[in-house]
């Protein structure tokens, strides 16, 4: 499928990866709608700091992909969705698991019964490798059990099997990406990686992380970003779940030595108790096997970890006030 001239929405297009896929939309000519999450102050989100070449090609529709009608609206005309919207935060996914399930199950079921209804040409789902939990075996394919280890991978299974109802049961062309830890420009500290770097780019002498031991497969922020296109573009990932992935891991405590030594700072390590997982919830290991999006979409990773990282650095140096420093960002 051609992507040029396709009427094209995306959900949670104000987030970090939505904004990075916004931008490649409208590279590729679509005619982007981008939904933003209704607010008072009328904000955009990451939209806003697009250049104006870009905006000016975007359609900004506020809305809340828990209200039905307001999907059906929005939906409707359109040929591709892009479903990205979502409560991501694994920490307050503890203290609210309620709104979890509103959002990113509801809201996904709102979102395929508007897609199902208009009659939608392709819909790419995202999902996370979150759902997968502790790694049973490495490299983690398709096939590998879904474990509801925190109350975010649990709603994100459900909406999961929600779309995968919609296409086994409607016909509803849907296929679903699988990012494993996504990292880059416009991310926000909530995440580990610009946690590392915005403390020691603030002159901190002494990080605050959780726990060093877990591995992570790290993609970088525009490589996932192709991995949308592709699975748009490509008609046999209809009816797929695809990971999306670098096959590599690095553990927590090995990229910090890593982002330290790109950075030429001194730094200490400090485990905070307030940033550590139950136990039993703690994902220990991620390692991405890719295979399944090589052989289908024609897609790999084009950065590698220190590329994306020093690009990551320079963007957080140059966007310093965006980030608080002194508290946990939950």
């Amino acid at each position: 499928m051609q992507l040029k001239n396709k009427k094209v929405l995306i959900t949670g297009s104000e987030g970090f990866i939505g904004s990075h896929l916004t931008e490649k939309l409208v590279e590729r000519g679509a005619k982007v709608t981008a939904l933003v999450q209704y607010n008072s102050f009328n904000n955009w989100g990451w939209i806003e700091t697009l250049e104006d070449h870009i905006k000016k090609e975007i359609e900004v529709y506020t809305g809340d992909i828990r209200e039905y009608d307001n999907m059906s609206r929005v939906i409707q005309g359109k040929d591709i969705v892009f479903h990205l919207a979502a409560l991501i935060a694994i920490p307050y996914s503890y203290q609210s698991p309620a709104a979890y399930v509103r959002t990113n199950v509801e809201g996904t079921l709102n979102v395929m019964e508007s897609c199902r209804v208009h009659g939608i040409e392709k819909v790419v789902h995202t999902s996370t490798s979150e759902t997968y939990g502790t790694a049973l075996y490495v490299p983690i394919d398709e096939k590998h059990p879904l474990q509801g280890q925190s109350p975010y991978s649990a709603s994100k299974i459900g909406a999961d099997k929600m779309v995968e109802s919609y296409y086994r049961s409607f016909n509803l062309p849907v296929a679903t990406i699988r990012p494993f830890n996504t990292y880059g420009p416009r991310q926000s500290a909530r995440a580990v990686i610009p946690t590392i770097i915005s403390q020691i780019l603030a002159g901190k002498k002494n990080i605050k992380l959780g726990t060093l031991s877990p591995t992570r497969d790290f993609n970088y922020v525009k490589d996932t970003a192709e991995g949308f296109i592709k699975m748009a573009e490509v008609d046999e990932s209809v009816g797929q779940v695809i990971n999306v992935g670098t096959n590599n891991e690095i553990s927590i405590g090995d990229l910090v030595k890593k982002i330290i030594k790109l950075t030429g700072k001194e730094v200490t390590i400090e485990c905070e108790e307030s940033r550590l997982r139950p136990e039993k919830s703690e994902v220990n290991r991620l390692w991405c096997d890719n295979s399944k999006a090589r052989e289908i979409l024609n897609w790999c990773p084009a950065y590698t970890l220190e590329e994306g990282l020093m690009e990551t650095i320079e963007w957080i140096k140059a966007n310093m006030h965006y980030f608080k420093t002194d508290i946990y960002n939950v």
